[in-house]
């Protein structure tokens, strides 16, 4: 469809403003379609680069984006409660109804600050956030990080670049790093960087009681014991595991079109199964790929296509998953990854995503400047 086509009657509703989200909604923007995008925030959060703003004091406040300086009317405010999917209507809290023609559910997964910002928040108050806890990491002297999939491993690198002088140890239950969908020698190239940062691993060990502890606030001298029975003491303890599908937006509605662990079972054009108007994108598909960004860009870009082609009867687009492609920036000047099946160079990664964490292309594609 052309960019200044409108089609009466159509009204496609976005929830969930992430990379999936705002990729959609900036094509159905581009597509001329009539579209409202829901967000519990009032700012995008390019949270690639939650882990730095996390370390770096200033650093935050270029990785929030206010959506309605891009999409002005046309982003609501508001936490979805549910979906009603007979009167198609999507029902947020306080009780404010928003119609749809076609739904597009873009929820995400979420976790533990700081790596995941799911709150209810003002630009401001989740800028304040990433402040507080840098002023915590700045107040410590050793950190303890929770989780060695690729979250902890950028994490521990944050640290240890930007504070060599701390001591960082990194705990992980696997004897192995970072994503599995990473290739063997990427992993291993992760540990290696880990190591000659100075980063401390303790590997195949769990924390005992891990819900009993306080993160992101620094106390001097912590204890804490793993299930073998090890210990070791820090002041400031980060967590980086727990990952999961955020469905509660739609999971009573959709009850029978969940995979196991929450996320939306869907076919080749990205539709939920059973509903023709209904689409999944990013996180929250059941796809076997990783969970990144990049993904999420991809599946929107099907989904937004897909939408125009029913309203103008063009068949529909299938999404196949390629090869992973999967970057991790290891502070501002390293980084390992693979490029379809293919390992990078470190300095490649560095270039390509460590330096900037790729702020630059969601500003830009926001139609923003940053601060």
């Amino acid at each position: 469809m052309g960019g200044q086509v409108s089609v009466e009657g159509v009204h496609v509703v976005v929830v969930g403003g992430g990379f999936g989200g705002v990729a959609a909604a900036r094509q159905l923007k581009a597509d001329g379609l009539n579209f409202t995008l829901i967000d519990m925030r009032d700012a995008f959060h390019h949270n690639v680069a939650a882990l730095r703003a996390s370390v770096k004091p200033g650093f935050a406040r270029r990785t929030f984006i206010p959506y309605a300086k891009t999409f002005g009317d046309s982003f609501v405010q508001g936490r979805v409660q549910s979906v009603d999917t007979e009167r198609q209507t999507v029902v947020l809290e306080g009780g404010r109804e928003i119609q749809y023609s076609h739904l597009i559910l873009c929820t995400g997964t979420d976790g533990v600050f700081p790596a995941r910002f799911n709150t209810a928040a003002s630009y401001e108050t989740a800028v304040q956030e990433y402040d507080d806890l840098v002023k915590q990491v700045q107040a410590a002297d050793s950190v303890l990080v929770v989780g060695g999939g690729s979250t902890g491993v950028e994490m521990a690198a944050e640290l240890k670049t930007e504070y060599p002088e701390k001591k960082v140890v990194l705990i992980h239950s696997r004897t192995v790093l970072a994503d599995p969908d990473l290739m063997p020698s990427v992993r291993q190239q992760a540990q290696e960087v880990l190591l000659e940062k100075g980063v401390e691993l303790l590997l195949g060990e769990k924390v005992a009681d891990l819900s009993a502890l306080q993160f992101n606030v620094t106390q001097k001298d912590r204890l804490v014991t793993t299930e073998r029975g090890s210990q070791l003491t820090t002041d400031l303890i980060l967590c980086c595991t727990g990952l999961k599908v955020n469905s509660a937006a739609y999971g009573p509605s959709f009850s029978g079109c969940l995979a196991e662990g929450g996320a939306l079972q869907v076919n080749d054009h990205l539709q939920v199964r059973g509903f023709s108007n209904v689409f999944a994108v990013g996180d929250c598909v059941d796809v076997k790929e990783p969970k990144t960004a990049y993904n999420a860009g991809l599946h929107a870009a099907v989904v937004a296509t897909n939408i125009s082609n029913m309203l103008s009867g063009k068949p529909l687009t299938s999404y196949r998953s390629g090869n992973s492609t999967m970057l991790l920036a290891m502070g501002p000047n390293d980084g390992v990854g693979q490029l379809h099946g293919w390992k990078l160079p470190r300095c490649v990664v560095a270039l390509g995503k460590s330096r900037d964490l790729l702020l630059w292309k969601s500003w830009r594609e926001m139609q923003q400047q940053q601060p």
